[in-house]
């Protein structure tokens, strides 16, 4: 597969041209760094000099030790120092009265571009992730025991969670309590290794479990197939199969540690959270505050901030790993019912792998790892409540409901991403930090005019968000991954106005797959437009619209055959009145393993 240097080389130019400075020297510094370090330049070091132009737009000048590894000349490094010019005085590093947007832009676009490219870390970088995960669960254990000596502090928790979500959870509770939940089976992995339609067969639970919610109403579809339970097995607390602890591709500086949870735990926490979901749009302080159904409101906000300056955007390192399982509890502590369901399809132990090849299963002190359906809206809850602690800090009086409502379209969080206004951020970071959590510095802003949340970036209200490499570039057909990638690079690129590089990647991308102009709705890999151009058509002849001929990518679910009772337990858990999409669903599920491509003549919209 094509190296992504030459691509690079390329938006380096076209952005010099933008900004009418020269990039020759800049080649050369990426040209030889690239044969000293590797990939490594491009993916590590170059998105470290971006948070370095980051914390100067914030600070409103370039640190003495800001872009390390890179010589300077004046205030300024030499290495995009075209660019950088454009932004700070290049004697002493201030920011410039009126910096230049694009060339904040450019800077961004050329070291933050190969960032995220999805490639293996390095074993070593691996095994520091695992590392890290068994330390966090040891600064829990240490924040837990550190807050049971600040009572005062974990009152005000308890009390201002009831404030935010007391009728939320009413509800939901309620609701548990009286219909009970609808489970729902992933299309995922699981610990038990049950795949696709197998899960729908599932005869392990748990006696945690079994006290909320009884097997016998939620494995089979009806008392009439009772007898079909005597083969299940529920484990006692100290038999349950422990969350599997994995490393998936991240960034090449560290991977992303996700847990993988056992098939009747996963099965029954998706169950809750439809639940929670179903209730959160009654409710006006989970709507204003953590409804997660879109990112937009997050991006609107770090646009306002960026350009008012009156709203700070907050990054987490570590978020979900960090919330204690303490504090759920505490949270929930007055909702029986809706405490056993979450407590119970909550796992209490992960299996770690180590270096030397074993295993250690380990007690978890946080709530959930990403892999729980849980994971995500208690951390943003949690987070809420943890930030009008501060708020209420900085008042210095209790919080009333008017002053909570007070800050709709203020106060947001969504996963780690968090928006808060300006004047209560100090005391914000020092709850946050005191409940066990880290502020990531480098990418939270409150002053000057940079912000960024949701993977939206901002600077006095313009966007400087980037195009970012998935992948290497392709060859041939075979290569169906980075084919696919290269195409949404392509026409994020076209968006972003890079008409030179857009034209190569038409050309590469033409050579090994037909490349229509389509509409963005369009299910072919194609060239997005607002409006189709004259092209070769084809006319179909079953409906009164035109085809064009181009290349889908295909793909299908391995074999997994279920009859019986799991079958029709699939069916009874089906949401809405619809059939199922696929026709073939008793017999393929679950994700698939392998993606083809596939020309065909299709609509361009």
């Amino acid at each position: 597969m094509k190296s992504p240097i030459a691509l690079a080389y390329m938006v380096l130019e076209e952005l010099g041209t933008r900004c009418g400075t020269s990039t020759t020297r800049d080649q050369k510094t990426i040209a030889r760094r690239v044969e000293e370090e590797g990939l490594s330049f491009l993916t590590i070091t170059l998105p470290s000099f971006c948070s370095d132009l980051e914390k100067g737009l914030e600070q409103q000048f370039v640190a003495l030790d800001s872009f390390a590894g890179f010589q300077r000349r004046g205030g300024l490094p030499r290495f995009l120092g075209g660019f950088l010019e454009l932004i700070f005085n290049r004697d002493d590093g201030c920011l410039l009265q009126e910096p230049s947007i694009e060339a904040i832009r450019a800077v961004r676009q050329i070291c933050l571009m190969f960032g995220k490219i999805e490639l293996p870390c390095s074993e070593a970088r691996v095994w520091r992730a695992f590392d890290k995960f068994l330390e966090c669960e040891q600064d829990l254990r240490v924040a837990d025991f550190r807050l049971r000596s600040e009572p005062n502090r974990l009152n005000r928790f308890a009390r201002i969670g009831r404030l935010l979500w007391a009728d939320f959870f009413s509800s939901v509770d309620s609701r548990v309590y009286n219909d009970g939940v609808m489970p729902k089976h992933g299309p995922g992995s699981t610990a038990d290794k049950l795949r696709g339609n197998a899960k729908y067969d599932q005869l392990t639970w748990t006696t945690r479990l079994e006290e909320v919610f009884p097997y016998w109403d939620y494995l089979i579809p009806s008392p009439s197939f009772l007898d079909r339970m005597d083969s299940v097995r529920i484990l006692e607390p100290g038999e349950e199969i422990p969350v599997k602890v994995i490393a998936v591709p991240k960034t090449l500086k560290t991977p992303r540690i996700i847990a993988i949870e056992p098939t009747c735990m996963q099965y029954m926490q998706q169950g809750v959270l439809s639940m929670m979901m179903q209730e959160m749009p009654g409710h006006d302080n989970p709507v204003h505050f953590i409804q997660f159904e879109s990112q937009e409101p997050n991006q609107r906000l770090a646009r306002e901030g960026s350009i008012t300056g009156t709203l700070a955007t907050l990054d987490l390192s570590e978020a979900s790993d960090r919330v204690s399982n303490q504090h759920v509890r505490l949270l929930l502590q007055n909702h029986r019912w809706l405490r056993l369901a979450v407590d119970s399809t909550r796992s209490r132990k992960a299996d770690v792998p180590r270096r030397d090849g074993s295993h250690e299963v380990v007690r978890l002190a946080k709530f959930a790892s990403m892999g729980s359906a849980l994971c995500f809206p208690f951390e943003a809850i949690v987070f809420t409540t943890i930030i009008f602690c501060g708020i209420e800090r900085v008042l210095g009086r209790p919080l009333t409901m008017e002053d909570v409502k007070s800050f709709y379209g203020r106060v947001r969080v969504y996963g780690d991403d968090i928006i808060v206004p300006v004047e209560y951020v100090q005391k914000v970071v020092t709850e946050l930090e005191a409940f066990g959590l880290r502020v990531n510095t480098n990418k939270s802003f409150w002053t000057g005019s940079f912000r960024e949340s949701c993977g939206m970036e901002y600077y006095a209200g313009k966007p400087v968000t980037v195009a970012r490499v998935r992948t290497f570039l392709p060859d041939s057909r075979q290569d169906v991954g980075e084919l696919e990638s290269t195409v949404s690079l392509r026409n994020q690129l076209d968006k972003l106005g890079f008409e030179t590089t857009v034209r190569y990647l038409d050309e590469l991308i033409g050579k090994i797959i037909p490349f229509p102009a389509v509409l963005e709705t369009s299910s072919l890999l194609g060239r997005h437009v607002e409006w189709l151009p004259s092209q070769e058509y084809k006319h179909d002849s079953h409906h009164s619209h035109p085809l064009v001929k181009g290349a889908m990518v295909t793909s299908e679910s391995p074999s997994s055959q279920v009859d019986d009772y799991g079958a029709l337990m699939k069916w009874f858990l089906k949401r809405g009145d619809e059939p199922f999409f696929d026709k073939d669903h008793l017999q393929r599920a679950g994700r698939p393993s392998t993606a083809r491509i596939k020309l065909r003549w299709a609509r361009p919209w």
